[in-house]
């Protein structure tokens, strides 16, 4: 998804935000055989710079997570709280793939394999048929409105794979809050997988604040006022505790 994934959301918040485009996203060029972590990192770190926002709440989603602590080891003290939404967290030192499921990973990696053989470019498959995708994400049927914004070519976009096979490491991210969105109907990352993700955190010396959803893999389309609730919750906290109000 592009940055515009956020547009249900935004308008809840209580403070200014930032939604960043990735590379291959609004109009930035990217090579999705060759791209990695560490591009992505550094473009929505240039984002953020260039909006001056001042102190932040980090927001990721999904496969987001491979980029947050790059993003919050490079900005530093800047970030003054991390939100996970069902984010992916491999190993310290894995990748992507290890924070998937089975089956994913599985295809993800004989694509990559059969392409990089045959001199082809793989992508994610960008807008799907409402049929497909209807269902795709868990929780409640997407409705018609959610559909054509979840495949509107604005959001979905053809996306690399190699990101997945980039090491990504906590253990280099400063020691931030964190908190972990679960969704409990989540059907790309099951709670198994979410549990998991927890676990490594914990392993890489975080202790995270857990909060229940009842939702599917994509709140902020589904469920984005208690999603932006969630948010607004952390927010008021960092500000609590530091005595400013961070973007």
């Amino acid at each position: 998804m592009s940055g515009a994934y956020w547009d249900l959301l935004r308008p809840h918040l209580s403070r200014p935000s930032l939604a960043p485009d990735l590379p291959g996203r609004g109009g930035k060029r990217a090579d999705p055989m060759t791209l990695t972590v560490d591009e992505c990192v550094q473009s929505v770190v240039a984002d953020v710079d260039a909006a001056d926002i001042g102190d932040t709440v980090l927001v990721a989603h999904s496969s987001g997570g491979l980029f947050a602590p790059g993003i919050s080891a490079t900005l530093g003290g800047q970030v003054r709280q991390i939100v996970l939404d069902v984010a992916q967290v491999p190993p310290d030192g894995g990748t992507g793939l290890d924070a998937m499921k089975e089956s994913h990973r599985t295809r993800i990696i004989a694509g990559m394999d059969w392409a990089r053989d045959a001199g082809r470019m793989l992508t994610t498959p960008g807008p799907e048929s409402p049929a497909k995708v209807r269902e795709a994400y868990g929780g409640d049927p997407l409705t018609d409105d959610q559909i054509a914004f979840v495949t509107d070519p604005v959001r979905c976009v053809e996306d690399s794979m190699n990101i997945y096979f980039q090491p990504v490491r906590w253990s280099a991210a400063p020691d931030v809050p964190i908190t972990y969105v679960l969704h409990e109907r989540d059907r790309p990352t099951p709670s198994a997988l979410q549990e998991a993700n927890i676990a490594r955190l914990v392993e890489a010396g975080r202790t995270p604040v857990r909060v229940v959803l009842d939702c599917g893999h994509i709140p902020a389309v589904t469920n984005p006022e208690a999603l932006a609730e969630i948010l607004n919750r952390v927010a008021d906290k960092c500000q609590a505790a530091e005595g400013e109000a961070p973007t």
